[in-house]
């Protein structure tokens, strides 16, 4: 049988139809390179697209490298710039190829067509091959002194490339002086930014090694150039404006009179349609009257309409980084945008990063005259159906409650909050009332009393689940059915994912327990002994800390879970002064976006050795020290000495000795034995101490005599740590399960009175 006929599909114009595509492109090239008849430009130009359209999705057309170059002696710039951007993408790769090239844009450097002088200093400058740096500074010298401006401003950035490429040919060539008086001189302020621009980073980086290149850095500050560059100003294009508003707020005024001609001069700044500029302007302005508090001041009531004009006629995303900025401005001096809160109001088509921008600057300017206007608002948007907007209204009637404005009202809100049932709106609010009875401690009862309506199986988030178990011990003396409650949470113990949630429901325990010792006494057992078998390390270290406290005496254990608490007055700020600080003196960048300062994206000290891969948790070691790393997948089931250095591992392993340590008491799931101990507990006095014979170690530096360790065997060597040693979390929870149980003690010393 024959085999079935393939369907006939035209080939598509972007990818070759077979393997002989680039050879029959090579032939029909190498036809067209010597052929003089008319039309053969058209010819060509669909060639070129066929060649630039195949290297762009990535198919190799090195091959016809030469006859692209016979071909580019054209006068039609069309087929310059295509011929140009296949040399700039081949030239790299393949140096050979690139010294191909060279003769023909060096010719194209002397066309009589400035636009082609300009494409071919370019192309040549874009090479960026060190073998080819010596044809580089013949054509670079005939572009820094041509006649057209165009060629001036591309001679000016290939002048940097060279840099980059070989600094001591660019510095040899004389070319930063060069440079240094085209920015003094030149008519073009397009050539006057470029040679500031080239002249910043060349000699940023030749200041390290050079004194002269120092100076010559410091000379861009100095006031002659200042004011030179200010007076050109409005000349200038909008990136040239924001490079010498960025060099202006570095200088350093002599007095106050250069602080106002400076301001003065750029007063018309701030009226610019292009935000990048007025946001340069505006830090021109604060860096400068750092000094002066009243002028200061003077100028956030000068920077304000602008700003918010900004705001409100830009793009969501310039709206954005308007914002951003702004808000620094809020957090500094929020008492001038004040009687300007309604710009912060939400409108229903703004993205929800921008609107939870503006919760943030509501929440700052609030203060005793528009709080009562800021909650309404807040309150409308708490029914929002974008759910995180939603939260963060809650969580921003909260924040305002915290600052002392119109509690009485606020609480009032909140507490309809958890009336709306609704999932989200519950969970938020009940977070938000938590810290306001830390606060508040006087509206307890109105608020213990709404909370005690709330069924804890309706609430699943953690954070929330752990306030309202924060409440039921904290206040269990006023709540009926806070032990039930905690009983029924404790039941759930092996079925409550968060570690945070069963800490919380540990110490409520807890503090119920002291509160109405009767009711809790069985929960408690259970909750310790369900603690004690917990996986998590935090959770159990608390439990077995909980268990011996009672133990030693319930009396200090008392007030060492239950103290007598006083009103937090201040709750602690995520970010630190000196970080805001930072962020503001880095005005105008991504750090006030980001909300972090610059360091701590580009300083290596800061980010520390280690590098995330693609997976989170599996860690590898800089650089500088992966030759000795030893892989996380490469460690052995067995291998228990994995922070020992390799050196001393077999002298470890020789050695056996005892080690005086502790672990945690055996318990069955029954928790009887926990719960017999503490049915003599509560009928114990108060004052009694444990037997000295209990080998308890004194984890609270209580004076507990401890059973006298046995002598060791023989000494032990010292440990030396392996400093470069690596180990993911599941690896690390796999050995920690496999090592044997060194010590297992269980005291039971009220077990006999029970009998009896």
């Amino acid at each position: 049988m024959a085999p079935p006929a393939q369907a006939h599909r035209s080939p598509s114009p972007s990818q070759p139809s077979g393997k002989g595509e680039v050879s029959d492109l090579k032939s029909q090239l190498r036809q067209l390179a010597g052929s003089r008849a008319p039309g053969i430009d058209d010819s060509k130009r669909e060639l070129f697209k066929k060649v630039i359209s195949y290297m762009t999705i990535g198919i190799d057309v090195s091959a016809v490298f030469g006859e692209m170059v016979m071909c580019s002696a054209t006068s039609d710039i069309v087929l310059k710039k295509m011929c140009y951007l296949y040399v700039g993408n081949y030239a790299k790769v393949n140096p050979d190829l690139a010294l191909l090239t060279i003769n023909f844009l060096q010719r194209d450097c002397k066309d009589e067509d400035p636009m082609i002088r300009g494409l071919a200093l370019r192309s040549l400058c874009s090479l960026r091959v060190a073998n080819l740096v010596e044809y580089l500074v013949g054509p670079l010298g005939l572009g820094l002194k041509d006649n057209n401006s165009y060629v001036r401003t591309v001679a000016v950035i290939g002048v940097l490339k060279l840099y980059h490429i070989s600094a001591p040919t660019c510095i040899d060539a004389d070319f930063p002086p060069t440079l240094k008086h085209l920015m003094l001189n030149d008519p073009d302020p397009q050539v006057v930014a470029n040679c500031l621009s080239a002249l910043q980073e060349i000699w940023s980086l030749e200041a390290s090694t050079s004194e002269e290149a120092s100076r010559e850095r410091e000379a861009l500050i100095s006031k002659p150039v200042i004011y030179y560059l200010l007076n050109r100003i409005k000349e200038f294009s909008e990136w040239a404006q924001c490079l010498v508003l960025e060099l202006v707020a570095k200088y350093v005024p002599l007095d106050s009179n250069e602080i106002f001609d400076i301001m003065n001069l750029l007063e018309d700044r701030l009226q610019h349609a292009n935000g990048a500029v007025v946001l340069s302007t505006i830090k021109v302005f604060l860096h400068l009257t750092l000094s002066m508090t009243d002028v200061h001041q003077q100028v956030y009531e000068r920077i304000k309409a602008p700003l918010l004009t900004l705001v409100s006629s830009g793009s969501p995303e310039q709206s954005y980084a308007v914002l951003s900025h702004l808000h620094i401005l809020v957090m500094r001096a929020p008492f001038i945008f004040a009687s300007d809160y309604k710009h912060f109001y939400c409108q229903y088509n703004e993205p929800s990063y921008v609107k939870k921008l503006k919760l943030e600057m509501l929440t700052a300017v609030a203060n005793e005259s528009n709080t009562y206007e800021i909650v309404t608002e807040l309150c409308e948007y708490a029914a929002n159906v974008d759910i995180p907007i939603a939260r963060e209204s809650i969580r921003a009637v909260g924040k305002i409650a915290l600052q002392q404005y119109d509690v009485n009202a606020i609480v009032d809100r909140l507490l309809q909050f958890l009336e709306m049932e609704k999932d989200y709106v519950t969970a938020e609010a009940l977070v938000l009332v938590k810290d306001l009875l830390r606060k508040y401690p006087q509206w307890s009862h109105d608020c213990i009393a709404v909370v005690g309506s709330i069924s804890s199986q309706n609430v699943q988030e953690p954070k929330a689940k752990a306030a309202l178990i924060w409440m039921l011990g904290e206040y269990s003396q006023d709540m009926q059915d806070a032990p039930y409650i905690l009983e029924s949470l404790t039941e759930n113990w092996e079925e409550e994912p968060s570690a945070e949630v069963r800490l919380h429901l540990l110490t409520a325990v807890m503090k119920c327990f002291f509160k109405r010792p009767p009711e809790t006494q069985k929960v408690l057992g259970a909750a310790l002994a369900a603690g004690l078998a917990d996986f998590h390390q935090d959770v159990h270290d608390r439990a077995l800390f909980y268990h011996r406290l009672l133990q030693y005496n319930v009396s200090v254990a008392e007030r060492v879970v239950n103290p007598p608490k006083q009103a937090v007055s201040v709750f602690a700020d995520t970010q630190s002064s000196e970080i805001k600080d930072r962020i503001f003196d880095e005005f105008n960048s991504l750090s006030v976006v980001y909300q972090k300062p610059s360091y701590m994206f580009t300083d290596k000290d800061y980010r520390g050795p280690f590098e995330f891969s693609d997976e989170l948790g599996n860690l590898s070691i800089a650089a500088e020290s992966a030759d000795n790393v030893v892989p996380a997948q490469g460690v052995e089931a067995n291998d228990k000495d994995l922070l020992l250095s390799t050196s001393e591992k077999e002298e470890i392993r020789g050695a056996t000795f005892n080690v005086s340590g502790y672990s945690a008491p055996l318990y069955d799931s029954s928790a009887a034995s926990v719960q017999s101990e503490l049915a003599i507990i509560s009928s114990t006095s108060a004052g009694s101490a444990p037997s000295s014979s209990l080998a308890i170690d004194d984890l609270l530096g209580l004076g507990l005599s401890a059973a006298p360790a046995p002598e060791p065997a023989s000494v032990p060597p010292s440990l030396k740590l392996n400093s470069k040693a690596i180990l993911d979390p599941g690896t690390f929870q796999q050995k920690w399960r496999q090592l044997p149980i060194s010590l297992s003690q269980v005291y039971l010393p009220f077990l006999t009175l029970i009998l009896f």
